[in-house]
């Protein structure tokens, strides 16, 4: 038996502890936010089966790797989590998932397409200094080949996780990037230096890689689907809230 289960914790301990970790509000919300999903999902008619959890709980395993029935009682007792604990966590998704697609699956497609253009993304290599004279000074050796962006990126950068990639920031979606920027950004071509650009940050020089073109992959119908379905929570429990019925449904 894992030791831990051998100290008995207090449940006002619990929420002392998270009072004091300054996170009682986000999962006190998050409480609220199942409650709200139950209720609607009762009200639409949406279920979860006993195989549909078995499936997931079955994946679940293969996923750990966990091949005997021993080794899944070893993992639950490892993380305080009883067999029904876990049942209930799996029902609480899976009923999440399917009241989320029958709110939005079908509203997706039409928001990526209007939204489009902000789901581009670009393959971008950054440097950020703290003097516009050095971004500068920079730029012109950069552009006279006396040495490399990424050279430039592991000396100058002001920030040490950036400078240890030299520069290098990953795939970035046209949304996440600051408007003045993006529109810059999005104009040039890849291996073109750009800048010096001021933000609260500093002094900014950028390099494009490459420019990925929006697609409706799976990952971002998920993404698009989780954020609109989280939207929604969010507006109907404040208005549960502001009208300080907490015990009944909105009317839809």
């Amino acid at each position: 038996m894992n030791d831990l289960t051998k100290v008995f914790i207090a449940p006002e301990e619990i929420v002392n502890f998270l009072k004091k970790d300054m996170n009682l509000k986000e999962v006190y919300q998050k409480i609220l936010f199942q409650r709200l999903i139950w209720q609607v999902a009762e009200v639409r008619g949406i279920t979860v089966t006993t195989e549909e959890i078995e499936t997931e709980a079955n994946r679940q395993r293969r996923e750990k790797r966990l091949e005997k029935a021993a080794d899944t009682m070893a993992w639950l007792e490892d993380q305080l989590v009883s067999p029904e604990d876990w049942e209930m966590g799996i029902r609480d998704r899976l009923l999440s998932q399917k009241l989320a697609n029958f709110l939005f699956a079908d509203k997706v497609e039409a928001f990526f397409i209007q939204n489009q253009l902000e789901f581009e993304q670009v393959s971008l290599y950054q440097i950020i200094v703290d003097s516009e004279q050095l971004a500068q000074e920079i730029y012109y050796q950069i552009e006279d080949d006396e040495i490399s962006f990424y050279e430039a990126a592991y000396l100058y950068n002001i920030d040490d996780f950036r400078r240890q990639k030299c520069g290098y920031e990953g795939k970035v979606y046209r949304f996440a990037l600051p408007s003045n920027i993006a529109a810059v950004i999005f104009r040039t071509s890849p291996k073109q230096l750009v800048g010096p650009l001021q933000t609260e940050q500093g002094y900014h020089l950028f390099m494009v890689e490459e420019f990925v073109s929006a697609e409706l992959t799976l990952e971002r119908y998920q993404e698009i689907l989780g954020n609109m379905f989280h939207q929604w929570l969010v507006t109907e429990l404040n208005n549960i809230l502001n009208s300080s019925i907490t015990h009944h449904l909105p009317k839809y």
